[in-house]
């Protein structure tokens, strides 16, 4: 009772206090998040954490058990020599040379054994610079980029890439249409409608350097494109610098990493194929001709195909398996059957709606019950998330929502495509991958949705070249992936797409984030773990982080060999 009369009279002391305390937080909360809203520069990000959390040590609330960081046991990773600055590990061409020529069987994935890959970060070459944001990265590249110069003489004449002093231009021409892909498409437009929004998806076979695709883009088709390495010297690598979709791929023996009934149009220009016998044999139907453009037409189910199959006995109907197995999976010489149909009329699969309606709308392979475990109900859910995700993301990372600072970008583990879908409107294109460890197969659902993606195992190397993308985001990959493969592999082949000054969105158990952190920070990342954007409180966080820009050093100058 004797210290009542003290405590009474320093009340309103301790009051002011806390007070002053509490605007003093306020006011450097505030100043922190202006200075990460103001910062514009492209060679990092601001990353503004909500106040709650920023008193937060991650690596040291999740240190190891004995209290002490476990920082000890990750590796060092240093630059791989400037030979590798084109490194695909899994299309090397001095490895490709052991395998059998026919069919063309050695240029398709042979991936290294696991204690063959290297353990060293891919150096970008010297003098290269970030490319030119798009829509100017569709007609110029900068040449310390793709030092290679072959196809401006080999394929002169036909306007696919021109050399002019620091950088190349595409004028857009290629092998069948060496006047423009622009007016080709319109030849096409003049025989299929490709703007009431049916056409959304296509694939180019032999890409080129992708004109065909990249003039497609503002008729709001997306094409994935694809070619071998080196058939002509980097035309993938060309295209990826362009910020056009494009895979490192051939027809050979294995089929292609997409689902069935992925596409809406292919495209195959030069191909050297008889169609008249060959397109007849699969139950198509020419559609329209004119001088040197024939249009083949799917038919929209196998009623009447699998009719005449049986007559003729070529080529047979495929065993019953599924259609949409397509990670080293083995073609065969028989007609992939489309899903079965109760009369002649309906849609095998069922009907899509046309672009853009077709981005949110349930996709038939979910309306159907084909994929175990999702409904309808969930669909709608998971898109709706993935606004309020995103919109997140670019309240952190203040570059997410610039025009032009992100062109090409990944999604490692897609599920559904929500990531994509919330980003249509902005000037990106997704590489949507679909595990084939995951536990549902929902790559046909995505491109139900009218997106486009891949399979594929992070346990081994994407097909793609270095730098290939300036974004990648992965929800939950690294959980997928534990006791699968190694972490620090799977960063490493992370590390190898991805552009300098590129970024990674990561979402994951703060656990398996913590580890992540140690070893992109021994990469020389800027990195940071936030909180999830529901709070402190739920175990996931969010890594964001920044590749520093570093390349090869040139080499020594020699005047005698000037």
């Amino acid at each position: 009772m004797a210290m009542a009369g003290p405590a009474k009279s320093i009340a309103p002391y301790l009051k002011t206090t806390r007070l002053h305390a509490w605007l003093l937080i306020f006011l450097l909360c505030f100043v922190s998040y202006l200075l990460g809203t103001w910062q514009k520069a492209p060679a990092s990000i601001s990353v503004a954490k909500p106040c709650a959390s920023s008193s937060l040590d991650f690596n040291l609330r999740h240190a190891g058990d004995d209290g002490t960081s476990s920082s000890k046991d990750v590796g060092t990773y240093p630059p791989c020599g400037v030979k590798y600055s084109e490194h695909t590990p899994c299309e090397d061409p001095k490895r490709a040379n052991r395998f059998d020529k026919r069919r063309l069987i050695f240029r398709e994935r042979h991936c290294p054994a696991r204690n063959e890959t290297l353990k060293c970060r891919i150096p970008a070459p010297p003098g290269y610079r970030n490319p030119f944001p798009w829509p100017a990265s569709r007609d110029m590249a900068w040449y310390a980029n793709v030092p290679h110069k072959e196809l401006t003489v080999e394929k002169a004449v036909q306007n696919w890439i021109q050399f002019e002093g620091d950088r190349f231009r595409f004028p857009g021409g290629g092998t069948m249409f060496p006047n423009g892909a622009d007016a080709y498409i319109d030849d096409i437009g003049k025989l299929i409608d490709l703007r009431n929004g049916s056409i959304r998806t296509a694939i180019d076979t032999g890409c080129g350097v992708a004109s065909w695709g990249a003039y497609l883009l503002p008729r709001d088709i997306l094409a994935m494109s694809f070619a071998p390495r080196d058939t002509h010297e980097a035309q993938v690598q060309f295209a990826l610098e362009r910020g056009v979709p494009a895979q490192i791929g051939v027809l050979a023996s294995k089929r292609l990493p997409y689902p069935s009934r992925a596409f809406d149009m292919a495209h195959c220009s030069r191909c050297l194929i008889p169609w008249g016998l060959f397109a007849k044999s699969l139950c198509w139907k020419k559609f329209a001709e004119k001088d040197d453009i024939a249009i083949w037409q799917k038919p929209i189910n196998h009623l009447h195909c699998k009719v005449n199959t049986e007559v003729a006995h070529t080529p047979p109907l495929c065993p019953s398996k599924n259609p949409d197995k397509a990670w080293y999976t083995r073609m065969e010489t028989c007609l992939t059957p489309l899903p079965k149909v109760t009369d002649d009329q309906e849609i095998s699969g069922g009907e899509l709606a046309n672009w853009p309606e077709r981005l949110n709308a349930v996709p038939p392979r979910i309306g159907k019950g084909m994929l175990p475990g999702i409904t309808a109900e969930m669909f709608l859910k998971e898109t709706a998330l993935w606004e309020r995700r995103v919109s997140y993301y670019k309240t952190v990372n203040n570059q997410l929502g610039l025009a032009g600072r992100y062109r090409n970008l990944l999604d490692m583990n897609a599920y559904l495509g929500g990531f994509a879908a919330a980003l249509i409107q902005d000037p990106v294109w997704v590489m949507n991958v679909v595990p084939v460890e995951a536990k549902v197969n929902t790559l046909g659902a995505i491109y139900e949705r009218g997106l486009i993606g891949t399979y594929h195992s992070w346990c081994e190397a994407m097909s793609t070249y270095p730098r290939t993308y300036d974004l990648i985001h992965a929800d939950s990959l690294f959980s997928l992936y534990q006791d699968r493969c190694e972490l620090d592999d799977i960063l490493l082949e992370m590390d190898r797409v991805l552009r300098p000054e590129g970024s990674f969105i990561l979402r994951d158990d703060v656990d398996v984030l913590v580890k992540v952190k140690r070893i992109i920070d021994a990469m020389n990342y800027d990195s940071q773990i936030v909180d999830h954007e529901d709070g402190a409180l739920v175990r996931e966080k969010l890594l964001f982080a920044v590749k520093s820009y570093w390349t090869a050093s040139a080499p020594p100058h020699n005047p005698h060999t000037s």
